[in-house]
C-alpha cells in the first residue's frame, strides 16, 4: 500500500472471499477445451456445455481420494 494515500479504498473480506471463489471456478472451467475455445456455436448448446462442466467440477470435490 502507498503510505501517502489519502483515500483508503473500501475492502470487504466477505466480497473478496466470494469474488475469489468465482475467479477460481472460471479458472477451472477454462481447463475444458470445448468451453475455452467455444466449439458450440448455438447459445443453448454452449450453456449446456458449461452446465456439464460445472457438474463435473462439483463432482470432483466429492470423489474419493483412496
Amino acid at each position: 500500500p502507498m503510505p501517502n494515500r489519502v483515500n483508503i479504498p473500501a475492502f470487504s473480506p466477505w466480497l473478496y472471499k466470494h469474488r475469489n471463489a468465482v475467479e477460481r471456478f472460471f479458472n477451472k472451467l477454462k481447463h475444458f477445451r470445448a468451453i475455452a475455445t467455444r466449439y458450440d456455436k448455438r447459445d443453448d448448446n454452449f450453456l449446456a456445455s458449461i452446465q456439464l462442466a460445472a457438474i463435473r467440477i462439483s463432482l470432483r470435490s466429492y470423489e474419493s481420494v483412496t
